[in-house]
């Protein structure tokens, strides 16, 4: 849509915010047929979704009332959550969930995550491209998720710049000087600190940015505060929000105070990616949170109302050996002089390797917030 040409990444071309749609030519007859009988259909695999919730909401009871018996509450909260999720995620069509450990030396996989095994205090550091990734990190670890608090950026820093470039070499003249655009100009709003989320917390804040901080409230958490006292893993999104999956974001400063190879604790490396959309499949990825209906609502209902029963996301987890935690991790590999954020420049490398995605050049959670706001006035 031209209306939102300005959202697209200057280095990449890449719109990384609006959500994708399916051809347009590609609907079939049969499919023009079910769509009045797929929002009955929808509507009751809605209500379907109450037995999850419910199986959910037990779960967080229980685990209240066990809480002067740690291990046993942990143990309750575990089975419960990971029953919940995955139920959750065989009535979204997510049947088989393919996962492969990749190794970086010629990105072979190394069969079944056996040595993926983060632990309590461990860092999770994964794109965040819709809520059902969230469900998935609930079934698999049941790990402590974090949403970040930031002031809320004005609208003059976060509309991206309009001049287009294309990636390239920057050296020389004529066809070879294409230029990249450059960050260093721009005003970014650092990341106060970070709030501890529950799953469904998490959910309902898919899409969105960080929080604004509360007036007269002590100053947040940081990660380190956090990850010390964990009893589980912790997962951050660097992104600060979702994208489409078509792109990786460009990461939020979220670790700029620990240097590569990391010590004291472990960071595992995730990557998901989702299937195109089509016709009869709506995408998986959700960008754009819904205002009007609790969110994401909306979209759990367009995905149960569609004819599609089987559906695939894939998991990438980086090997452990290759990780920025790794003692044999090479930091000059990943890492200009005087980087700011080290180890969110590894992750960020790391995970688009993982994914094969690209990188925005320019476009953040910042960039993310001004487009929300200008979709809502057009739509």
């Amino acid at each position: 849509m031209e209306k939102f040409s300005t959202w697209r990444d200057p280095g990449t071309g890449i719109q990384p915010f609006l959500t994708p749609i399916p051809p347009a030519q590609g609907a079939s007859q049969a499919l023009k047929i079910y769509t009045p009988l797929g929002y009955i259909i929808g509507a009751v695999r809605t209500v379907l979704f109450a037995v999850p919730l419910a199986l959910y909401i037990v779960g967080r009871i229980l685990g209240l009332l066990l809480t002067p018996v740690p291990p046993l509450r942990r143990v309750v909260s575990n089975i419960f959550t990971a029953i919940s999720a995955r139920l959750a995620l065989v009535l979204l069509g997510l049947l088989w969930i393919p996962v492969d450990v990749v190794t970086r030396k010629k990105g072979r996989s190394t069969g079944p995550p056996g040595t993926w095994n983060p632990g309590r205090g461990d860092v999770i550091v994964s794109n965040w491209c819709s809520w059902i990734e969230l469900l998935y990190l609930a079934f698999r670890w049941n790990p402590i998720f974090l949403l970040p608090i930031a002031e809320e950026p004005s609208s003059t820093d976060s509309r991206p710049s309009t001049a287009q470039s294309t990636p390239g070499r920057r050296t020389g003249t004529g066809s070879a000087a294409i230029s990249t655009p450059s960050n260093a100009s721009r005003t970014r709003v650092p990341i106060l600190g970070w709030k501890q989320a529950s799953l469904l917390e998490m959910i309902s804040h898919s899409g969105y940015g960080p929080l604004p901080p509360r007036k007269g409230a002590a100053a947040p958490l940081s990660l380190e505060q956090i990850r010390a006292k964990a009893d589980r893993p912790v997962v951050v999104f660097p992104e600060c929000t979702t994208s489409n999956g078509r792109a990786v974001l460009r990461f939020a400063d979220v670790f700029s105070n620990v240097s590569v190879p990391v010590k004291g604790f472990s960071v595992f490396l995730m990557c998901v990616r989702y299937d195109p959309p089509t016709p009869a499949d709506p995408s998986l990825s959700h960008s754009i949170p819904s205002s009007r209906v609790p969110n994401p609502i909306p979209h759990l209902f367009t995905l149960l109302a569609s004819p599609a029963l089987n559906r695939t996301m894939s998991v990438r987890l980086l090997e452990p050996s290759d990780s920025p935690s790794s003692q044999t991790f090479v930091a000059s590999d990943f890492l200009a002089p005087g980087a700011k954020d080290q180890l969110g420049e590894a992750c960020a490398q790391l995970i688009a390797q993982l994914g094969k995605f690209k990188r925005t050049t320019v476009l953040g959670w910042e960039e993310k917030s001004a487009f929300l706001e200008f979709y809502r006035q057009k739509t």
